[in-house]
């Protein structure tokens, strides 16, 4: 049985890129895999339609805390393999899902990802949140400001609206330090922990221990061809050419600098000392280090 691994992260931490690396690495191709064609990994856990292919109900109907008590079910479903056509068999050596959801609880004291059911681990991916600020403004179509308001407030969710049926399930953000901390503490899973801008600086490296943390190898060659195949300028070319389907509406582009830093010239001084305020607790435990405006406040 190959393992389920969750790739948990706040929006906007690099978890897309890993996917579209993973894609390139294991399609071992001459040229990148189409970045709307992302065969490496299961839609989003959050995603309506397998819920509602899988539980043969239809969602629509249900409130959002309804739909939260079957989904530890739906994962640890879908974990034991009974949704493959042949479970020993796998297309892929691991099954990577993404999820945006914080690691939070049904009213009923259960693991909405259903705990050592619904995976064997997590690689969280977490981002400096000055860098996370600007870019998550621009992925939410919202001034800097309210991007920062968002990542500080623990009740903030994806897809929660009640006046509009959206292609995914209410997640639970918890806020930056919120989101990290669920998972960084819970006791369900092991977790493996990746930083962006870890990931930015020696790619080859941090992909290989993740893959290692999944329980599966790649060679150097196969490696370095799929960094080059997801670099962000191929990305972008992509995406120029035939959009993203990932995107959200009203993004321009989704695949923007692919750098580490750019909060400096982002963000103003008191925009930077908001994020620390909020976020300087978990971005110490993260080694994020905090700016000079911010530690001559204090």
């Amino acid at each position: 049985m190959i393992p389920t691994i969750w790739l948990a992260s706040y929006p906007k931490s690099g978890n897309t890129w890993f996917r579209i690396l993973v894609a390139n690495l294991w399609s071992n191709s001459d040229s990148p895999v189409d970045i709307n064609l992302i065969e490496s990994t299961d839609p989003i856990a959050s995603a309506r339609n397998p819920f509602d292919q899988q539980t043969l109900i239809d969602s629509s109907l249900m409130t959002n805390d309804e739909i939260d008590r079957l989904r530890p079910a739906i994962y640890a479903y879908a974990a034991s393999g009974e949704t493959l056509a042949d479970p020993d068999d796998p297309c892929f050596p691991v099954r990577f899902v993404k999820a945006h959801d914080a690691y939070t609880l049904t009213d009923s004291g259960e693991p909405i990802m259903a705990g050592a059911r619904g995976a064997a681990g997590a690689i969280l991916f977490v981002r400096d949140p000055r860098d996370v600020a600007s870019s998550f403004a621009h992925h939410m179509h919202c001034s800097i400001d309210t991007a920062i308001s968002r990542m500080a407030d623990p009740d903030f969710c994806f897809a929660s609206s009640s006046d509009r049926l959206d292609r995914q399930f209410r997640q639970r953000l918890l806020g930056w330090s919120g989101f990290a901390s669920s998972w960084l503490d819970q006791h369900d899973i092991p977790v493996h922990l990746i930083r962006y801008e870890d990931m930015l600086a020696d790619t080859a490296a941090i992909l290989l221990a993740a893959l290692r943390f999944a329980g599966t190898e790649a060679d150097q060659t196969r490696l370095d061809r799929a960094i080059a195949f997801a670099s962000i300028d191929e990305l972008r070319r992509q995406e120029a050419e035939s959009g993203f389907r990932e995107a959200p509406r009203k993004v321009d582009s989704f695949f923007r600098r692919g750098t580490a830093g750019g909060w400096r010239d982002d963000l103003s001084h008191d925009q930077i000392a908001r994020i620390e305020r909020d976020h300087g607790i978990m971005m110490d435990r993260l080694g994020y280090s905090r700016s000079a405006t911010q530690t001559e406040r204090e």
